[in-house]
Formats: C-alpha cells, sequence, structure tokens
C-alpha cells in the first residue's frame, strides 16, 4: 500500500505539473507581450553634474517600422538614485507630437534642465517612457525596462553643490521667492541693473540666463542687455509673457585674468506692480526681469 501511494503521488504530480505548465503556455499564446512601437535614447552634454548646474539633454526616438501611435503621449522622464527612487522629471510633450510620428522615423530634439538641488549625491539614472496624459498608460518601447514600461537610458554623477563655480548675486537683485505650488520653481527679480559676480575661470564658459516677464507687465518688450566686466556680450528683448534660455558664450579672452570677474544684467524699462492698472497688486518694489537661473558654467 505504501509503495501504491508513493507511485500514485508521483504520477499525480506529474501530472498536475503538466497540465500547469499546458495552461501557462496557453495563458502566453492568448497574451502575447506587446511589440515595441520605438527605440529611445538619452545623450548629456556631461556625465558629472554638481547641483544646481545645467545639463543639455538630447532625446532621441527611433520609431519601429511598423508602429502605430493612437494619439499623442508625453514624454516621461525621471531622474532616480541608486536605489531606483525618484528625485525629479522632465516630463514634457516631444516637439512633434506621436500621433504624426512615421515608422522608421527618428525624433531627435534637445532640452535644457537643471539638476534639482537634492539632498543626494552619487550614482543616478535616467529613465524614459511614453505615457497618456488622459489615463496614464504607458506604450511598450525597446530596451532595459525596469517595471511599468520606465527604460533606463542613461546615466550619470550626481555632484556637490561646491563643484559649481563660487557665484554672488550681488547689487540689484530683490530676495529670491518660490512658487506657491511648487517648491522647486524659484528665481530672483531684478532691479533696472543687477550684477553677478564669480569666480573666474580662466577658461571659455557659457553663461545660462533663464529669465521671463510675467503677464503683469502691460508694456512693449524690455530690452535687457547682459555685460561682462562692462562688455556687452548680449541683448534680447523679452516680450510679456515670454520665457527664454539663452546660453551667452564668454571667452577666455572676455574673462581677463582677474581672480574674479562680473556680469551686469541691464533693463530698459522696469514697473511697480502696485501701479499697474488692475493689477490689484500692493507690491512696491521696482521689478526688472525674472530670472530663474544665472549659471556660469565652464566645464
Amino acid at each position: 500500500m505504501i509503495v501504491r501511494v508513493s507511485r500514485l503521488g508521483i504520477v499525480v504530480l506529474v501530472v498536475g505539473v503538466g497540465v500547469a505548465a499546458t495552461l501557462l503556455a496557453g495563458c502566453r499564446r492568448k497574451q502575447p507581450q506587446a511589440p515595441p512601437l520605438a527605440t529611445p535614447s538619452v545623450s548629456l552634454n556631461h556625465e558629472r553634474a554638481p547641483l544646481g548646474s545645467p545639463l543639455d539633454v538630447t532625446y532621441r526616438f527611433v520609431v519601429a517600422n511598423d508602429a502605430k501611435f493612437d494619439g499623442d503621449y508625453r514624454v516621461m522622464m525621471h531622474v532616480v538614485d541608486a536605489d531606483g527612487q525618484m528625485m525629479w522629471d522632465d516630463d514634457h510633450n516631444p516637439p512633434v507630437p506621436t500621433s504624426q510620428w512615421k515608422p522608421g522615423q527618428t525624433i531627435e530634439y534637445e532640452r535644457t534642465i537643471f539638476v534639482r538641488i537634492y539632498p543626494y549625491v552619487g550614482d543616478a539614472s535616467i529613465q524614459v517612457g511614453l505615457y497618456s496624459p488622459a489615463n496614464q498608460k504607458r506604450l511598450p518601447l525597446a530596451g532595459q525596462d525596469t517595471g511599468q514600461r520606465a527604460y533606463t537610458v542613461a546615466r550619470l554623477q550626481l555632484q556637490p553643490q561646491t563643484e559649481n563655480i563660487f557665484t554672488l548675486f550681488k547689487d540689484g537683485w530683490h530676495p529670491g521667492e518660490t512658487a506657491e505650488h511648487n517648491a522647486g520653481v524659484e528665481w530672483q527679480w531684478t532691479k533696472r541693473d543687477a550684477t553677478l559676480t564669480f569666480k573666474n575661470p580662466k577658461k571659455d564658459a557659457v553663461f545660462y540666463f533663464d529669465v521671463d516677464s510675467p503677464d503683469s507687465v502691460a508694456h512693449d518688450p524690455q530690452q535687457v542687455q547682459v555685460s561682462l566686466n562692462d562688455q556687452p556680450v548680449a541683448e534680447l528683448a523679452l516680450k510679456p509673457k515670454e520665457h527664454v534660455l539663452k546660453k551667452i558664450p564668454l571667452t577666455a579672452a572676455q574673462l581677463g585674468n582677474g581672480e574674479m570677474a562680473e556680469l551686469r544684467i541691464s533693463v530698459d524699462k522696469t514697473f511697480v506692480p502696485a501701479l499697474v492698472a488692475g493689477s490689484n497688486s500692493k507690491d512696491p518694489r521696482e521689478l526688472g526681469v525674472r530670472v530663474f537661473h544665472a549659471f556660469v558654467d565652464a566645464r
């Protein structure tokens, strides 16, 4: 009896495993893995990035030969730490809507982001995906899927903020402000003239000037001049409601040989919010332009 039960148990076990395998295979046949619609990739102008510094990010999507998009999807871009925890994002709409992507086409474009000043330094990864803004549905892509169709496309090293060029917001600046519903968005208003002093890198550099003129400004475009050591290096006409990121090259010759260099931002028109008709503001300050980032990069 004992021998028969043992043999019967083995037979039943084998049959059970076989049935389970058959059912599982059937399920897999009924639910094939969705083919990838595109292959994403990202390239960075710097592999090492101190907190607060700018990064030029080139996004690239190679559309599959049989791809069909049923609508317009947003690009998901998450920067995650070594444990896979998201630190910040750069979610955005691609310049060419996905509904217009053609099979075999390559979509490539560049965006500049600023590394969030986050309590973390070390290895980080960039994950990319495509999702529907209506229902958050994510599309299948080709690449290293970390789960939930988020694909690792690049890695970078986050460094301490002290690795940046020492910079001092000197004269002509109002105190910093933060967006009410987004602590990651900060700015400072200039007065008519504002100066920025920084340690001279004594080599070619780029001045990232991220600025806007909010809709409360009811006059003609403001003429903004940027000077380096009292020599003009750039001018721009800033329209009301316009947000501009201007990359201004600074040559080693323009920077000179001094230990410190100085940038001056001059605005031809200022305004006092409390005096703007219909503004309902009690702000008595004289305001020039609103600056989100003013960063000298010599990497």
